[in-house]
């Protein structure tokens, strides 16, 4: 997932640590695209793989998401992070002529519950909804136990049971809010252009699938929920590459409130916030 993950518990919940990791590990090696051993690296490199449970829950989840958001969340998208940027590794601008010849089609994937299938030309990257995916799998497992617990993953995170929270702003060392989670069991998800580029914020990781280009419009989309950290970790990814006015028509369809710093700077916050935080 590209990040560090912290949980916290109660002193006399300590023993759960160790499986809770494990969780994480699990979800790692079923969705990660860097893991040479991972079904989403073999796919990207062979155009087909036998696949795990994860994989295929986070594959399915994948296509609501790209459907709920009219194609703004695509994970065909890799093409580009992956075979054109090369985020995370060997990294590059890549010229508008390959830009515009990458192939970001979603048509081009097909899988059942055992392997999956890929057209030539595509990568899949799973890390606009996979932090929140693995967020997920850890709150679950501390539910099946009856814990309250805290589970980060760089901006997503999950309470179970009430927490503090302070949404960073990039821009000043002051946060863009702080609140307590109003509900026992609440999500939060942030998406930004702000630390993932390649020479500058221009060349950010967050690209438009319409059209192929990085983001600008926004800074930072916040989410808080009750919604599963998934689902929130893309529909913060999928606004955050949708123009502006869409953006918020499409948050203000869902049931989440949100914190939105945008390229202007301005710092929005949906009237609705005092139902989720306190």
């Amino acid at each position: 997932m590209g990040t560090f993950v912290t949980i916290t518990l109660p002193q006399t919940d300590k023993k759960y640590f160790k499986p809770a990791f494990n969780i994480i590990k699990q979800v790692e090696k079923a969705i990660s695209s860097y893991d040479k051993n991972s079904p989403i690296y073999r796919l990207n490199r062979d155009g087909e793989s036998l696949i795990y449970p994860y994989t295929y829950e986070a594959l399915c989840l994948s296509k609501r998401y790209y459907k709920e958001s009219d194609g703004y969340f695509d994970i065909a998208i890799g093409s580009i992070t992956k075979g054109l940027y090369r985020f995370g590794e060997d990294e590059r601008v890549p010229s508008s002529f390959e830009l515009e010849h990458s192939i970001t089609s979603l048509d081009g994937l097909s899988f059942n519950t055992l392997s999956a299938t890929l057209q030539k030309g595509i990568e899949i990257d799973l890390g606009g909804m996979g932090k929140g995916f693995g967020v997920d799998k850890v709150a679950e497992y501390f539910r099946e136990k009856g814990i309250n617990a805290r589970v980060a993953a760089s901006g997503d995170i999950r309470c179970l049971g009430t927490c503090p929270i302070e949404i960073y702003n990039p821009l000043f060392n002051t946060p863009l809010l702080s609140f307590t989670t109003k509900e026992p069991d609440m999500g939060i998800s942030t998406s930004g252009n702000y630390n993932r580029y390649v020479k500058s914020k221009k060349n950010n990781h967050l690209i438009n699938p319409k059209t192929k280009h990085s983001q600008n419009n926004f800074i930072s989309i916040s989410l808080i929920s009750h919604l599963p950290n998934a689902d929130l970790d893309a529909y913060a990814t999928a606004a955050s590459v949708m123009p502006k006015k869409k953006a918020y028509t499409f948050l203000d369809s869902l049931d989440l409130a949100y914190v939105v710093l945008q390229s202007d700077r301005k710092k929005i916050i949906s009237r609705n916030i005092k139902l989720f935080t306190k």
